[in-house]
């Protein structure tokens, strides 16, 4: 599990390297445990980047490359407002419980999201979505 957390320690190190000007950090918790993420404009309207998932005892990990659309421009909102669309597709990484539930797999889901920014850097995101590995959640965004 060590290696793993590594892995995606040096992953997220490697794109914040060589990603565009502007990108976001996300950080959170959902129901069921934390997420953290990052995003890359490829467009005027679309980001992509890596997500990573985790149970609050650290037995399911869900890493995973997001794309989000971006409706700001559809619903006339300021610079301090953030509202997407989007899909996404990753690898499960999950212990088998008692009940013979669980276990490593691909997953996929799609989800809507929106964020405030109170400053120019720091903001709050909420993300609901469905599928199987990513849920959603609430929690920080920076501007980087």
């Amino acid at each position: 599990m060590k290696k793993l957390f590594l892995a995606v320690i040096i992953v997220f190190t490697a794109l914040s390297a060589h990603g565009q000007a502007q990108k976001y950090l996300n950080l959170g918790g959902v129901g069921t445990g934390l997420y953290a993420g990052l995003e890359f404009p490829v467009g005027s309207k679309i980001t992509v980047g890596p997500s990573v998932y985790t149970d609050w005892d650290f037995n399911k990990w869900v890493i995973a490359g997001k794309g989000n659309y971006y409706l700001d421009d559809a619903f006339g909102l300021g610079s301090q407002w953030d509202v997407y669309v989007g899909a996404n597709l990753g690898y499960r990484l999950e212990e088998i419980d008692n009940n013979g539930d669980g276990g490593d797999g691909f997953n996929w889901g799609a989800q809507v999201g929106g964020r405030w920014f109170w400053t120019e850097k720091w903001g709050i995101n909420a993300e609901f979505g469905g599928g199987s590995g990513v849920t959603g959640g609430v929690g920080i965004t920076k501007r980087m």
